[in-house]
C-alpha cells in the first residue's frame, strides 16, 4: 500500500513511523510546503529547550527508512490537490497543523507594536514567513495576553540573560534585536482565574528560577486557594501551590538572591502574572499609529475549574505597555476544498483520525484534535490515527487497486507545474550547513531564514 502524509510535524512523523513499524510493506511518503522538515518542533520549541528537540533524531530515523520518502517545499492544495492525492494513494493523511492564530477582536489590534505569540516565536525561531517581522522592542513595559506555555517561552526569552541565548539555535538577527531590547517588565495577562492557567509547572519553575528576573505576584490574588486545591488533581495542586509560594516570598529569602540583586546595576528586570482581565481594546499613541497600552475589563468568574467562564463586571482598567503579544492560541485552515472542515472548532471533522464521508482520508494532530498538548501527546493521537489506516488497510474498506502509483504521479504532475521537491538528503546538506554556521558562533546551529538561500544552496 502507498500512503501519503502531508506535513513532517511531529504528528505526520509519528503517523509516518507507526505505519511503517506494523505494516511490513508499506510505502510512506511525506510532503512539506518548506523546504526543510520537522515542524514545530523546528519552529516552535523554544531555542533554550534543546532537549525537547531530540525527537528530531527518531524523525530522522523514520525519514532514512527505504520505505519513506520526504518531499519538501511541495504545498498541498496549491502545488498538488487532495483529489490528486487521492488518486495516486491508497490513503492520504492530512497532518498539516494550525498555520494561523486566533484574533482578539478587539479594536487596536492592528497597531504597530501589536504582534501574534505565534508570529513571534517564528521569528525568534527562524520561521521563514516571520523573518521580516521586526518587532519593536524599545519600550521598558510587554504585555502578554494568555496564560499557556507559549505566553511563559516568550516572556524568558524577552528577559533571559543574552549569555543564555547565546548559546542557543535562536536566530542570528533575533538574538541582535533582543541584545538592543529596552524590555524589562513583561506582565501575563489573562480572563481567568489562577485555578484556570493553562501553563505547566516545569514551564512555570523555569521561569521562576530565571536569572536577573523576579517575580510579581500579589498575594491578594491567592488567598483561599490552598482549600479550593485540595482536592483538584495532583498538577493543578502543585502548579497552585508553586504560585502561592511565590506569591508570599519576600525578595530575598532565597539564599543567595540578595547578592545577585545586588549584583545588578539598577531594578532588576521582573514578570508578573494579572489574573481576571479581559483585553478591550489596544490603545494608541496620540498619532494613532502605535500601541501605548491597553484597555481591560475587570471579570469574574461563574463556575469552577477547566469550566469557569469570565463575565465582565463592568470595570476597566488601562495599563501602560508598548509590546502587546496575543497568546490566545493557534488555529487551522482549510487545506483544499475537497476537504470538509468545521470553521467553528477549526478542526477538520473526524472519528478516530477517520475524515468524516470521506473514506481513505485521514487526519492526525492539530488539524484533528484542535491546537492542545505536546509532542507526547501528539504522539499519542498520530498513532491513533496510523491505527485507523492499518486497520483499513488490512480490512479491506480501501480500494487497493495497484494503479496507484503514489508519488510516480505526483511526480509529473509536480513537474507539469514547474515544482521541484527537496529530498530528505537535501535537507541533510542544508543541516550540515546550519551547523557549520552555529559552530563558527558557538551555537548548536545557524538556522537559514530564507527558503530562496536554501534552494541555491542544494543546487535547486
Amino acid at each position: 500500500p502507498r500512503v501519503c502524509v502531508v506535513g513532517s510535524g511531529p504528528a505526520g512523523f509519528y503517523t509516518a513511523q507507526h505505519i511503517l513499524k506494523h505494516h511490513g510493506g508499506a510505502q510512506v511518503d511525506i510532503y512539506e510546503k518548506l523546504p526543510v522538515p520537522f515542524g514545530l518542533v523546528r519552529f516552535g520549541v523554544a531555542p533554550d529547550h534543546p532537549e525537547v528537540k531530540n525527537v528530531i533524531n527518531t524523525f530522522t530515523q523514520t525519514a532514512r527508512s527505504e520505505r519513506c520518502a520526504y518531499y519538501g517545499n511541495v504545498t498541498v492544495g496549491r502545488d498538488v490537490t487532495v483529489p490528486e492525492l487521492q488518486q495516486a494513494y491508497h490513503a492520504v493523511v492530512l497532518s498539516y497543523g494550525a498555520e494561523d492564530n486566533r484574533v482578539l477582536g478587539i479594536p487596536g489590534e492592528n497597531l504597530s507594536g501589536v504582534y501574534s505569540a505565534r508570529a513571534f516565536v517564528g521569528w525568534y525561531n527562524g520561521l521563514p514567513e516571520n523573518r521580516d517581522l521586526k518587532p519593536d522592542l524599545s519600550c521598558e513595559t510587554a504585555l502578554i495576553l494568555g496564560h499557556g506555555n507559549v505566553a511563559l517561552d516568550i516572556a524568558r526569552i524577552l528577559l533571559s540573560p543574552l549569555q543564555l541565548l547565546r548559546k542557543t539555535d535562536i536566530t542570528d538577527s533575533s538574538l541582535a534585536a533582543l541584545a538592543c531590547s529596552k524590555v524589562k517588565r513583561v506582565w501575563l495577562v489573562g480572563r481567568r482565574g489562577p485555578l484556570q492557567v493553562a501553563f505547566t509547572i516545569k514551564e512555570l519553575r523555569e521561569m521562576i528560577n530565571l536569572p536577573g528576573a523576579r517575580a510579581v505576584l500579589n498575594p491578594a490574588d491567592f488567598t483561599g486557594l490552598e482549600n479550593a486545591v485540595k482536592d483538584a488533581p495532583r498538577p493543578r495542586k502543585r502548579l497552585t501551590e508553586l504560585m502561592i509560594k511565590t506569591a508570599l516570598e519576600k525578595p530575598g529569602e532565597k539564599p543567595g538572591e540578595v547578592q545577585a540583586m545586588a549584583g545588578q546595576a539598577g531594578a532588576p528586570r521582573e514578570w508578573g502574572l494579572k489574573f481576571q482581565r479581559s483585553p478591550q481594546e489596544v490603545l494608541p499613541t496620540p498619532d494613532g499609529r502605535k500601541a501605548r497600552g491597553i484597555r481591560m475589563a475587570l471579570t469574574r468568574l461563574e463556575g469552577s475549574g477547566d469550566s469557569a467562564r469570565a463575565i465582565p463586571t463592568g470595570d476597566v482598567e488601562e495599563l501602560e505597555c508598548g509590546l502587546v503579544l496575543s497568546s490566545i492560541g493557534y488555529r487551522s485552515l482549510p487545506l483544499d476544498p475537497a476537504v470538509p472542515f468545521d470553521t467553528q472548532r477549526g478542526i477538520i471533522p473526524n472519528s478516530s483520525g477517520r475524515v468524516e464521508g470521506v473514506p481513505g482520508l485521514y487526519c492526525s494532530g492539530w488539524v484533528k484534535r484542535g491546537p492542545t498538548g505536546v509532542i507526547i501527546t501528539t504522539m499519542n493521537d498520530s498513532f491513533d490515527t496510523a491505527q485507523s489506516v492499518l486497520e483499513d488497510l488490512q480490512g479491506g474498506v480501501l480500494d487497493m487497486s495497484p494503479s496507484r502509483e503514489g508519488f510516480g504521479a505526483v511526480e509529473s504532475i509536480l513537474r507539469s507545474r514547474g515544482v521541484r521537491p527537496v529530498s530528505f538528503s537535501d535537507w541533510e546538506k542544508i543541516d550540515a550547513a546550519e551547523v557549520a554556521r552555529g559552530k563558527a558562533a558557538g551555537k548548536p546551529r545557524e538556522k537559514i531564514v530564507d527558503p530562496a538561500e536554501m534552494l541555491r544552496l542544494i543546487g535547486h
